[in-house]
């Protein structure tokens, strides 16, 4: 299953705020109602109204608009799967989404710089395989290794610092993860890559870097940001501070990067406002030994939007046939009796 155009999935985000407007929009209708009179008077003054078919109407409407929204995007499904032969290496990517990652010494900032790289990388993918791991005070895998460069293009557009609660950077948890992470297949080059601003708080990089190495892979490190520092943006023209009330400077280390990788027998990359750390990268990983991998792809995707097209247009016409007011056979129930709240 895939979309065709996801970028109108973005759209979905229209749904939660209709229902706090229309929330608001009931909240002034009350309001306005009880000018007139009392609370306990609107029952006899109304008695055909109901709250609950009218939000019955509204959230099909909702739910209408999402599936119009789905056929936008185009969902379709891979009617055949074949194995193919491709010849290349295995990468996993792991970014530091903590906070000094929104530092903006490298511009836009160190996050959004840091994705841009992982998206020119995968660009530049043709027969490897990818996945993607996020950490800060913990690390958990994005997306697992894969062939499926547009899932992976997808999840990283997702990324954001409060993905993970606890903060910090802890290298090491993510090259421990990396490196359960790869295939079982032998004889092909397999690396890590860890996008950092070096600002390790939980310790244990270096070893974790020289048990990867072990097991026959390596560690890349690029190290973003400048090592004279830089205030974390919170949003508002605020800055992150501490407890004193003093702003808090975030820096790369730079040294301890570089260590990592000599642990990893991998290499230093520091990332700046240009491509040349893009180049660099692209440069190391064609190095190393490529192999043949066995991937399935799915082929001659068919439309799906059909389904969710004439699912819409029941719901439409099921709407249109709903009323606001109660149905008169249900009056004499008490469970249907009109409420105006």
């Amino acid at each position: 299953m895939r979309f065709e155009s996801p970028i109108y999935l973005y759209l979905l985000a229209i749904i939660p705020v209709m229902f706090a407007l229309m929330a608001l929009a009931e909240w002034r209708r009350r309001r306005s109602m009880r000018r007139f009179c009392d609370a306990d008077m609107l029952p006899l003054l109304m008695p055909d109204a109901s709250k609950a078919r009218r939000w019955a109407k509204f959230i099909i409407l909702q739910v209408v608009l999402s599936l119009v929204i789905l056929v936008l995007a185009r969902p379709q499904m891979g009617t055949k799967v074949s194995h193919e032969k491709r010849n290349g290496i295995e990468a996993i990517i792991c970014l530091d989404i903590s906070n000094s990652m929104l530092a903006e010494d490298v511009q836009p900032s160190r996050l959004r710089k840091s994705k841009l790289l992982v998206e020119n990388l995968v660009d530049h993918f043709s027969s490897d395989k990818i996945g993607l791991i996020v950490f800060a005070g913990d690390a958990f895998v994005q997306l697992p290794i894969t062939t499926d460069y547009v899932s992976a293009k997808m999840f990283l557009h997702q990324i954001e610092p409060d993905l993970i609660r606890s903060q910090g950077t802890d290298i090491a948890g993510a090259l421990e993860l990396a490196s359960n992470s790869f295939t079982s297949q032998k004889n092909i080059g397999k690396a890590i890559i860890v996008i950092t601003d070096g600002e390790d708080h939980e310790g244990g990089a270096l070893e974790a870097a020289e048990e990867a190495k072990s097991k026959g892979y390596k560690v890349f490190i690029l190290g973003i940001g400048n090592t004279t520092g830089a205030p974390i943006p919170m949003g508002g023209g605020e800055y992150l501070k501490d407890n004193s009330g003093n702003v808090v400077m975030t820096a790369l280390n730079e040294q301890m990067c570089r260590d990592v990788a000599n642990a990893g027998s991998g290499t230093y990359i520091h990332v700046d406002n240009t491509s040349m750390a893009q180049e660099r990268l692209n440069e190391e990983l064609a190095k190393m030994q490529k192999g043949d991998m066995q991937s399935v792809v799915y082929e001659e995707y068919d439309e799906q939007y059909q389904a969710f097209g004439i699912l819409a247009l029941v719901l439409l016409a099921l709407e249109v046939l709903i009323s606001e007011a109660v149905n008169p056979w249900l009056k004499k129930i008490a469970p249907f009796k009109a409420r105006v709240k």
